[in-house]
């Protein structure tokens, strides 16, 4: 009797888990286009936000697109807009922008959707891209103090514009002025094998901007404005130029290949700058001088952005006549992603060309003062002290 009452028992859950079972399912039936029909909603919502006039979103399948790799979603609108979202690195990573671009290529509106940013810029900063092109999105200045997380932003929103024209069926190079510039080299000196490094000029390269060499050794190739002239081991042109213009390249990188330099004795000279650490000078009387910066790292600090007690050292080439020929930055640590601006060739660069009646005109760093003063002090004690070594005087405080 037990036995039947247990078998009973089995076959009564059995059919209540069979009527649940199918309970469900046609719940599931029932409920599931709601429940997706919501979620399209609430998706589309989050798109009206960056185009407000936007209908009918889909999503789009990005895979047989080439697209730049900020970009992680993309979706069509129905009047030929895209909405595009974007992961990037401002201050910090995990930086998540959404960006609207309507049929015409303006953009409808930008919005940060996550960050680790440090000071709240990148909540607003979307705004000042309504209605921004290709064109004009460059005119958005960044904002000083957080140079790092708006110029990312910035740089997210032209690549939502790049992206919205591939995915609309036009074309645009992607690629980065790195890249764009390796290529190049490339293409004139194709037994570079595409790695290049950039020459330090020790002598003045009449009519020639900047040469890079092979880092195999099998050449170099010399720029000038956007030609690109490559230079084979012995120094004769093999691409990129001809008749007088091969003729000077071939000319000047003879000067360059010949170029020796000799250690200055600095004990020699009285009177020159503490900031001078060494010097030599060239066979043709130009001086290749480093000195030290007493930037951020010497004279600020607080608890938000600590000093780090190191110098910014600095190679200079200049004529005895006091011009500079050609600046680096060997070392610095100035702050992350303020102050170490003074590392690119955008910042030191900028001194190429300049006298001590002019340096002083180069742009500062943005939001980073004390760096930009102990930089140009530093420049200001390489003048003097071509003018010492020169057998004139300097001025040192």
């Amino acid at each position: 009797m037990k036995k039947s009452l247990n078998v009973k028992s089995v076959v009564v859950l059995t059919a209540i888990c069979a009527v649940i079972s199918l309970l469900l399912a046609a719940t599931n039936a029932l409920t599931a286009p709601i429940i997706e029909k919501n979620q399209a909603a609430a998706a589309n919502e989050a798109l009206l936000v960056v185009m407000p006039d936007g209908t009918d979103f889909e999503k789009m399948d990005l895979s047989s697109y080439e697209l730049p790799a900020t970009v992680t979603e993309a979706y069509k609108e129905a009047g030929g807009g895209h909405v595009v979202k974007l992961t990037t690195t401002g201050y910090g990573s995990g930086f998540v922008i959404m960006c609207g671009v309507n049929a015409d290529g303006t953009v409808s509106g930008a919005v940060c959707l996550s960050s680790n940013e440090t000071l709240g810029h990148e909540k607003t900063f979307g705004e000042n891209f309504a209605g921004k092109n290709s064109e004009t999105v460059e005119a958005v200045d960044v904002i000083s103090g957080a140079t790092k997380t708006t110029a990312a932003y910035r740089n997210a929103i032209k690549d939502a514009i790049n992206a919205a024209t591939i995915l609309g069926g036009g074309s645009v190079d992607i690629r980065s002025e790195e890249e764009i510039l390796m290529d190049n080299l490339t293409a004139a000196l194709p037994a570079g094998e595409g790695k290049f490094t950039k020459l330090f000029l020790t002598e003045v390269m009449e009519g020639i901007d900047a040469v890079y060499t092979a880092d195999n050794g099998k050449g170099s190739v010399c720029v000038i404005g956007e030609q690109f002239v490559g230079v084979d081991e012995s120094g004769a042109v093999v691409s990129g130029a001809e008749g007088d213009t091969a003729a000077n390249v071939s000319a000047q990188m003879a000067i360059l290949n010949a170029s020796v330099e000799t250690e200055i004795d600095l004990t020699a000279y009285a009177d020159l700058p503490s900031a001078l650490v060494s010097a030599t000078k060239t066979a043709t009387g130009n001086y290749v001088l480093n000195v030290k910066g007493a930037g951020y790292g010497i004279n600020g600090g607080d608890d938000y952005h600590p000093a780090s007690g190191e110098y910014i050292y600095i190679k200079v080439s200049m004529t005895k006549d006091g011009k500079i020929i050609d600046c680096l930055t060997v070392s610095q640590a100035e702050t992350p992603n303020i102050g170490d601006a003074c590392a690119t060739e955008s910042f030191y660069g900028q001194f190429v060309g300049k006298t001590e009646a002019d340096y002083e005109t180069v742009d500062g760093i943005s939001g980073a003062t004390l760096t930009t003063n102990g930089y140009k002090k530093a420049i200001l004690r390489a003048f003097e002290s071509v003018k010492i070594l020169e057998g004139g005087a300097g001025n040192e405080e």
